[in-house]
C-alpha cells in the first residue's frame, strides 16, 4: 500500500493545485520513484489511498499499467490519518501480511529486502509489524523510537538512542482490528501498544531516505537527480 492522502501542509504553496505525491523531482513524480522501486522488487499489486486533490493522481496513473503494476484505489474523500487510511483499504489488502510504503518520499531502499520478513509474519501472529527506522534528519533530531536486538520500543528514558520511523513497513492486518473502516485513526498508538507487548520487530536502514517535506528540499533533489541524468 502506497500512503498518498495528506494534504502536504509544509510544501505549500505548490500543493495547493497539485498533490505532494504528484509533485516532479528528476522528471518524475515522487509517487513514480517508489512505484519503479516496489515494482523492481517484484511487488506489482498495489493499493493506493488518496484524499486530497487524488483524482489528480488516479487519473495519472490510472490502473498502473503503464508502469508495470496493478493499482486499487481506495478513496478516503477526507484524509483518514495513517491508520484510519489502512483500516479503510483492508477490504482491497487481503487478509495475509503486507507492506506500507509513503508516496511523497524519496528513498533508495530495497524494497525486496522485506519479502522474507512478510512470510516470516505470515506464519508467526505474534508478529504485528515491522518497521524500517533511518537516521534522524536534521529537521527531526528528536527521533521516534528505540532498536535493539531487532526490536522496537517507544522510548522509556530522555536519552534513550531513538531512530526516526521511515514510514516503510509490514504489518498484520489483525493491528488495525480496533480501528472502524471509515474512521481517522493515528497509527502511533497502535504501534506502541504492540510494542509494550513485544509484538513490533525492526530494521535500521543506513542508505537514502528523504522526507520531501518542503519546496526548498524538492527542489535540491530535483535539481541532484536532474544532475545524474546529464552525467548518465
Amino acid at each position: 500500500m502506497i500512503l498518498a492522502a495528506g494534504f502536504g501542509e509544509r510544501m505549500r504553496p505548490l500543493t495547493e493545485h497539485t498533490p505532494k505525491p504528484l509533485l516532479p523531482a528528476g522528471g518524475k513524480p515522487l509517487i513514480v520513484w517508489q512505484i519503479e522501486r516496489l515494482r523492481a522488487a517484484g511487488i506489482a499489486e498495489l493499493v493506493i489511498n488518496h484524499a486530497h486533490l487524488g483524482r489528480q493522481i488516479e487519473e495519472r496513473l490510472g490502473d498502473g499499467g503503464g508502469h508495470g503494476v496493478s493499482i486499487a484505489w481506495s478513496d478516503e474523500g477526507v484524509p483518514l490519518e495513517t491508520a484510519g487510511g489502512i483500516a479503510k483499504a483492508l477490504h482491497l489488502l487481503g487478509g495475509a501480511p503486507f507492506l506500507v510504503t509513503n508516496g511523497d518520499v524519496y528513498t533508495e531502499f530495497d524494497y525486496g529486502r522485506l519479502l522474507p520478513v512478510l512470510r516470516n509474519m505470515a506464519g508467526n501472529a505474534r508478529r504485528l509489524a515491522h518497521l524500517v527506522l533511518v537516521d534522524n534528519p536534521p529537521h527531526h533530531p528528536q527521533g521516534d523510537f528505540v532498536l535493539h536486538g531487532g526490536q522496537v520500543t517507544a522510548p522509556l528514558a530522555p536519552q534513550a538512542a531513538r531512530l526516526t520511523f521511515s514510514g516503510i513497513a509490514c504489518y498484520r492486518p489483525e493491528l488495525f482490528a480496533s480501528v472502524r473502516p471509515g474512521d481517522k485513526a493515528a497509527l502511533a498508538p497502535l504501534l506502541k501498544a504492540s510494542m509494550m507487548e513485544g509484538r513490533v520487530t525492526g530494521e535500521h536502514f543506513r542508505g537514502r531516505w528523504e522526507d520531501v517535506g518542503t519546496p526548498q528540499r524538492l527542489a535540491e533533489l530535483d535539481a541532484e537527480l536532474c544532475g545524474r541524468e546529464l552525467a548518465a
